[in-house]
């Protein structure tokens, strides 16, 4: 079976910029929803891309010239990975001449933020809002055979939310923010529409691929596997690639001098997971000509992950989403 990585690398593997590499990741990968389901209420965005080829080019182009990505990048602070996917769609959305704003503050009495609306547009009929996630969770499946999973049971690295309750917020909140009177008050022309862009990965046991695919998640969407630090300790592969956290979107290459080998990465993860709980993307690398590829991901996890995800799962709210 074709995964996403092989069908990067085969159109994009030309692109040695990592930030047009990334850029290439924001505008062709699948969306993580299931554009089709119900419970969407047809609110998912779908990016306005010309031709593959005309794309091909302009991104070939800008690889060789980037110049002018880096420096609409460097007027930005990416200390958070989502900041800096909205910065990709911003430097495209501007090219193709659509952006009428990108973060666009809301306040009452001049005073509150109200919201924020990530981006608008400009299209003949009015502005289109758009807001964007870049996420990444791990699902958890329940022990009970019987159980129904959803949204809720795809945790944050850091148990810290769901992919439940973020899309909740997203639908039922921040989409709504044309209807309030002092966002109506800020702009020249009316909302037309308001739809999410949700890019990501999400990550598996090996057991629960495909068999507990939650209905309303795309079918193609970016997946890995989930391990515990143990787990990768049997793993047997031969070349792997820690990746920071501004590298977490496109599928790495890079040189065959930059990969580890087993011995050194148990040396990295017991050096990481001594001084930090947060968990870890790890490309799994191989040979293609004079570069190294990746063609699986997985995120590294503790080893008490799994113990406390559950203790997790047995505290949250309600599971209910868009409504």
């Amino acid at each position: 079976m074709e995964t996403f990585q092989d069908l990067f690398h085969t159109q994009w593997q030309t692109l040695h910029d990592p930030h047009v590499r990334s850029l290439a990741w924001i505008l062709t990968s699948p969306s993580m929803l299931a554009k089709e389901s119900p419970v969407w209420k047809h609110q998912i965005a779908n990016l306005f891309l010309p031709d593959y080829a005309v794309l091909q080019a302009w991104l070939a182009d800008l690889d060789q010239h980037p110049t002018e990505l880096h420096e609409a990048l460097a007027l930005h602070k990416h200390r958070r990975l989502g900041h800096y996917a909205e910065n990709l769609l911003a430097f495209y959305l501007k090219h193709q001449g659509m952006l009428y704003a990108h973060g666009l503050q809301v306040h009452v009495d001049g005073f509150a933020t109200l919201g924020e609306f990530d981006f608008l547009l400009r299209l003949p009929e009015g502005l289109l809002h758009w807001e964007i996630a870049t996420k990444f969770y791990l699902f958890e499946e329940d022990e009970d055979a019987t159980y129904q999973a959803d949204l809720f049971d795809y945790l944050g690295p850091n148990l810290a939310d769901t992919l439940g309750a973020k899309m909740d917020k997203i639908f039922r909140q921040q989409l709504a923010l044309s209807h309030h009177a002092a966002a109506q008050k800020l702009l020249p022309e009316k909302v037309i529409a308001a739809k999410a862009l949700i890019k990501g990965w999400l990550f598996y046991r090996e057991s629960t691929i495909p068999r507990t695919l939650v209905e309303c998640i795309a079918d193609n969407h970016c997946r890995g596997y989930w391990w515990t630090v143990d787990d990768v300790s049997r793993l047997a592969i031969s070349y792997f690639l820690i990746l920071e956290r501004l590298q977490w979107l496109a599928p790495a290459q890079t040189s065959l001098s930059a990969v580890m080998e087993k011995a050194m990465l148990h040396d990295a993860l017991h050096r990481h997971f001594q001084r930090d709980s947060a968990p870890v993307m790890l490309a799994i690398m191989r040979k293609n000509g004079d570069v190294m590829q990746e063609f699986c991901r997985g995120m590294v996890v503790p080893n008490d992950w799994p113990v406390r995800a559950q203790e997790k799962r047995q505290q949250r709210l309600p599971r209910k989403v868009g409504t």
